[in-house]
């Protein structure tokens, strides 16, 4: 088993702490925070060791997860990566795109194993129809969420909008061309809520809204393609297909056949596709520890967490052109 720690016993670390622990592929052997008393606090509940030092917890691993505010990435993954132990590092990667690209050097350096935290590729409803999705050309995300102090800190870009970067990023085979954006700044220091238009080389149009001040929670994706429609309900872990093929000569009675203007006929049909539910936090975990110990690429790579990160930052230079 491999020996795991933790950076960051915050909301999201305690729980990951809970899923290593629970793990059978990891040995959790404790974790780090800065907070002494909440540490303290942590070790005397749940039993999981506190370690007095980030150095201490990094020498005890083989494997550690960053699970720290995000200004914190860099100096916690370069620690981990040049003390020779694999990284798992919660989104976005790092702070800046020059942090993330030196923290590709110092992985490929000292032969290490890196994934980033992106859960929404785990999600069981997004897993079900992906290897349907072929060459989409216009997608639509909405990402709502009702305002929470914990993530002000940075952009709702980097906050919520990097988790549809990152899914779009994995199912459109083309390069970004440019990028159109806006955001507004309502109860914190950095924009609550935004919208950005993402053109790519091959003419696949994107377009993003995410929020943090919404009365409701929405986290949908739309993925259009010649043919087919796919609609993911990354909240509700739902998903559905409707595809369209060339309509039968004599097709039945329920037949949906649409004519377009040329006058060819295509049957509507639908698809539902099985959803296997899942932990998606436990399993973005474990599958890293099968990239660690078969040697092959993790399912969310750093370099991936880098381009999504490089994406979300010229939608915040956008704002700043406003």
């Amino acid at each position: 088993m491999l020996k795991a720690g933790v950076l960051g016993a915050g909301h999201l670390g305690k729980i990951h702490l809970k899923l290593l622990n629970q793990s059978e592929r990891y040995e959790l052997v404790g974790f780090f925070d800065a907070n002494k008393k909440a540490s303290a606090a942590i070790e005397k509940e749940f039993g999981y060791k506190s370690f007095p030092s980030m150095e201490a917890l990094i020498d005890a691993c083989d494997m550690v997860d960053v699970v720290t505010p995000t200004i914190t990435h860099f100096e916690c993954a370069q620690k981990i990566v040049t003390a020779g132990k694999h990284l798992f590092i919660e989104k976005p990667i790092t702070q800046t795109v020059e942090e993330a690209n030196t923290l590709l050097g110092l992985v490929e350096k000292h032969g290490v194993k890196g994934q980033v935290g992106q859960v929404e590729r785990f999600n069981p409803a997004f897993m079900a129809v992906k290897d349907m999705m072929d060459n989409p050309m216009f997608v639509e995300s909405h990402r709502l969420a009702e305002f929470n102090p914990r993530g002000t800190d940075v952009s709702v870009v980097l906050d919520l909008m990097i988790h549809d970067i990152d899914a779009i990023l994995s199912v459109v085979n083309s390069e970004v061309k440019s990028i159109n954006s806006s955001g507004v700044s309502v109860i914190s220091e950095t924009p609550d809520i935004a919208n950005a238009r993402i053109e790519f080389e091959n003419g696949c149009v994107a377009n993003l809204t995410a929020s943090r001040i919404s009365m409701k929670k929405m986290r949908k994706a739309r993925f259009f393609q010649r043919d087919a429609y796919i609609s993911v309900d990354f909240l509700e872990k739902t998903c559905e297909v409707v595809k369209m093929k060339d309509a039968p000569e004599r097709p039945d009675d329920f037949a949906m056949i649409l004519t377009n203007a040329e006058g060819v006929k295509k049957q509507i049909y639908f698809d539902n596709p099985k959803i296997v539910p899942n932990n998606a936090i436990l399993d973005e975990l474990e599958t890293f520890a099968d990239a660690i110990e078969n040697d092959t690429t993790p399912v969310v790579t750093l370099r991936q967490g880098t381009n999504a990160l490089r994406v979300a930052m010229q939608i915040i230079d956008n704002f700043k052109k406003l």
